[in-house]
């Protein structure tokens, strides 16, 4: 009984200081509180998170606003087409000392920091993109031979233009299967847009102010495994990502006609972790069906594709999502 009971005190703790870091993010980065909630949850699940939208929408503001009001040390790379995984692993120098003695010296890259921003991550060879797959998997980096810890917590938001195809390299699946969500950032409404003008265009704006410190994210993402998931949640979390696998006997025809490829078990532990954070910014204490509906898109877009029929037919990956929870979710309540 100690055990819930603390548990419950540090969820409603952790959902004041999560309200906080709501209201000092919204000052440098008005409106589009789902992009928002969906970047908070990436941190909260220890997770990272791919920015997608057109330029001049505030991406690079969003990710260096969270990297205060989280206390988390960043850097931003900018990925270009030249770019080596030296520069941003880091590499080894020869270095000669006072008594004229050699010996090899680690100069750490970019990578080594709490909250790295990959900006226009596609821009970079293949050969790049493929740094990053050990550090977002397993947090720590291979140089010359040596496993080097990256310091937690260890987050990467990367960002990519959806329409500019020239020049770019679209990144594998296996590593976009490392991003937990790809959060999509659209074109504010009028009324955002106008708060944004009078907010950036005077003498003065707005600044963040920090919320958490890095020691507090960890704790928040201890506590965020271990809020409950009831049984019917789990199920039908299990149901959804089965239900998008072609290959599967219980997806429907229209996936079978259409999906190229499915969601893996990946997709199911994002799911599992991206709707208790849903909850917990929304101030509840347990995830509903509700937040898997919320948390599908995000969660599973990336994680999935098309096959050419259906894309020559201009069907619609989120379409086809929301449709598909839909049915699972009647489903799930008819039984």
């Amino acid at each position: 009984m100690t055990d819930d009971a603390d548990l419950l005190a540090g969820i409603e703790a952790l959902e004041d200081k999560l309200a906080q870091a709501r209201a000092s993010i919204t000052r440098r980065f008005i409106g589009q509180e789902r992009v928002v909630d969906l970047s908070l949850s990436a941190l909260l699940c220890g997770g990272h998170g791919l920015l997608v939208g057109l330029p001049g929408l505030g991406k690079t503001r969003l990710v260096e606003t969270l990297s205060v009001v989280m206390g988390l040390d960043s850097n931003r790379v900018q990925f270009t087409p030249d770019l080596m995984p030296a520069d941003i692993l880091g590499s080894e120098v020869l270095e000669t000392g006072a008594d004229g003695t050699r010996a090899f010296k680690f100069i750490p890259g970019p990578i080594f920091c709490q909250l790295l921003m990959a900006d226009e991550i596609n821009r970079a060879s293949p050969r790049t993109q493929s740094a990053l797959l050990q550090a977002m998997q397993e947090r720590q980096v291979s140089v010359a031979g040596e496993d080097r810890p990256l310091t937690p917590p260890f987050h990467v938001l990367a960002t990519q233009n959806p329409i500019e195809q020239e020049g770019t390299y679209p990144l594998p699946e296996a590593q976009l299967d490392r991003f937990l969500v790809q959060i999509d950032v659209p074109h504010p409404d009028r009324d955002t847009e106008r708060a944004i003008l009078l907010a950036t265009t005077g003498a003065t704006e707005d600044v963040a102010h920090q919320v958490f410190t890095a020691e507090e994210l960890i704790a928040a993402q201890t506590l965020l495994r271990r809020m409950p998931v009831g049984e019917a949640v789990m199920e039908q979390i299990i149901d959804l990502v089965r239900a998008f696998r072609p290959d599967d006997a219980t997806s429907s025809e229209t996936v079978r006609e259409n999906v190229a490829w499915g969601p893996g078990p990946r997709a199911a532990q994002a799911l599992m972790l991206t709707v208790r954070a849903r909850a917990m910014i929304q101030g509840r204490l347990a995830p509903d069906s509700d937040d898997i509906a919320a948390m599908a898109q995000p969660v599973l877009t990336h994680r999935m594709a098309l096959n050419f029929a259906a894309r020559a037919r201009g069907e619609n990956l989120d379409d086809l999502i929301a449709a598909t929870v839909a049915q699972v979710t009647r489903t799930e309540a008819a039984a």
